[in-house]
Formats: structure tokens, sequence, C-alpha cells
């Protein structure tokens, strides 16, 4: 099966499936990705461990800091105590909830977190409208592209007078 095939099939059964956790299966948050596909996750009770990635889901599946999996344990691990068996997309995770499978301790950060992506993809309009009579200099960056994945550091006109003074 050639790459291309494999990773149509991969993302189809991530996308398509809405799966239930087994009795053995566990919901996880990913807290950070040390690297070598490793993923340090958090449980629902709080315990911190070390999961693999299969190689299906390698270099096909992106998984990031904040999403939810459901893994499966692995006996003989030491430090890696489970192995990824699927990766929740946010319909699984409403579809997890209606059916009262997602576990409590998630709820407000699932909430959380979307109430967070649905601010960053609104960005906020300029309070005041522009005068169709002046044009916009050159120092109003206001109807600029604002790139939601970096912080945003806003100058104070104090400390700019203090600068130029300086």
């Amino acid at each position: 099966m050639s790459q291309a095939t494999k990773r149509k099939h991969v993302v189809k059964e991530v996308l398509g499936e809405h799966i239930v956790p087994s009795d053995q299966q566990q919901i996880v948050r990913v807290l950070r990705t040390p690297g070598n596909n490793l993923h340090e996750v958090e449980t629902a009770q709080g315990q911190r461990f070390l999961v693999s990635m299969p190689t299906k889901y390698r270099k096909n599946i992106w998984i990031k800091r904040g999403d939810f999996l459901i893994v499966d344990p692995i006996e003989e691990g030491e430090k890696v105590k489970a192995e990824i068996s699927f990766v929740l997309c946010k319909d699984h995770v409403r579809s997890l909830q209606k059916e009262g499978f997602w576990p409590e301790a998630f709820s407000e950060v699932a909430e959380k977190d979307n109430n967070n992506r649905n601010r960053q993809t609104q960005p906020e309009l300029p309070a005041e409208p522009q005068s169709s009579g002046e044009e916009s200099g050159s120092e109003d960056d206001s109807d600029l592209f604002v790139n939601t994945n970096r912080r945003q550091y806003f100058e104070s006109e104090e400390e700019s007078e203090e600068e130029e003074a300086a």
C-alpha cells in the first residue's frame, strides 16, 4: 500500500468513526510531546505518564498539546504505560459528552478550549470607524492580519514618549 493510500485510510478512520472507550481504555489529555513519538498525558484522576504513538499514526496524524486521546494500557512499561488507540477530535468529544462517557475532570477543560478557539477564529474589529475623508496613515495597522498563534504586545504612548526623550 502506498504512503498516500495509507494516509487516506488512517485519516478517514480517525475523522469518521465515533468510538466509545472499553473498560481497559482511558481518555487522557496531552500535556507535552518530548519526542520519539512519545507524548506525556494526564488522566482525569491527575496521573501523568508517557504514551507511545503506533506506527500507523506516525507522520499521518499530528497531536498537539491539549488534544484528547483514548489509550490502551501496556503492562510491561515502566515509563511508557500506554499506547494511543484513537485520537479524539471536537466532534468525538461532543458525542462522548452527550453519551455520558466523558470524564467530569475534562468537562471544563474541553469547554474552555472550545471557547478559546472560537474567540481566536473571530478577530476583533476596530471599535472606532474610520472617516471616509481621511487617508489611512502608515502607522495604522488595525486592518492587517492578526496571527493568533503569537502573543500580541501593545506599546503604551507613555513608553514611546519616554524612549523618544532618552
